[in-house]
């Protein structure tokens, strides 16, 4: 379907191939296109494209038509460069994250860029770039919806890398596991020294009954040699 620029909606029938294959380039969904049809060739910019629910196939597509002085509003894509020099990359091995990929932007067709440049060349560890950072071309503003009043979105941002934080945290499970051993470990020597500090006790008590038998030996040994004296005394008097 094309449509705007004060003229009649038309219906065309495309080449689904080559609709698939046009789909698949970056710059055909923000550039200004000509296309052929019945009446002439059209300028015309994509705005909408619908796709089979199950299958890979395009069954309907959207085409608005521009006029040289009327101003547009399209989403333009961005294009970061310089990642692999920025120094919070290459030297602090940050992780670079894009917060932002597309911009939505005002100009007329002349000044249609097919993406936005943004430099993050320059960009260290926990820094970012925000919106009022990036240089848009001439004759190309953003839109009401890309800034709001008083706001500066970030586009993109260098955070540490991940694995500090998990090689902090397998440090940490190490140091508790040894803990625990430790503590395990403790515990068990703390066992074997009461089971050694008690058998020597259970030995002195069996020890201790061994003098009281000995000792009641002695008595009876004792009392029977007087008992025999007393006898001995006792018949010697007799005589």
């Amino acid at each position: 379907m094309v449509y705007g620029a004060g003229k009649k909606n038309q219906r065309l029938l495309l080449d689904s191939n080559e609709i698939s294959y046009s789909l698949g380039i970056q710059a055909f969904h923000s550039a200004i296109v000509s296309l052929n049809t019945e009446s002439g060739a059209e300028q015309v910019i994509l705005r909408e494209v619908q796709m089979h629910p199950h299958r890979p196939l395009v069954m309907h597509v959207d085409f608005q038509r521009v006029k040289a002085t009327e101003k547009l509003h399209m989403n333009v894509p961005l294009h970061f460069d310089g990642a692999d020099d920025a120094p919070g990359v290459k030297v602090d091995g940050g992780i670079l994250s894009y917060l932002l990929t597309e911009l939505d932007i005002t100009c007329l067709p002349r000044d249609l860029p097919e993406y936005i440049a943004v430099d993050v060349s320059n960009l260290g560890i926990n820094e970012s770039i925000h919106l009022s950072d990036v240089t848009l071309p001439d004759g190309v503003e953003f839109t009401a919806t890309a800034v709001h009043e008083g706001d500066d979105p970030t586009v993109a941002t260098i955070t540490p890398p991940k694995v500090i934080e998990e090689e902090v945290a397998e440090e940490a499970d190490t140091s508790e596991a040894q803990e625990a051993l430790e503590e395990k470990a403790d515990e068990e020597v703390l066992e074997t020294v009461q089971a050694e500090e008690s058998f020597p006790l259970s030995v002195e008590a069996d020890a201790s009954v061994g003098e009281d038998e000995e000792l009641e030996t002695t008595r009876s040994s004792l009392a029977n040699w007087v008992e025999t004296v007393i006898l001995n005394n006792n018949s010697t008097s007799g005589e």
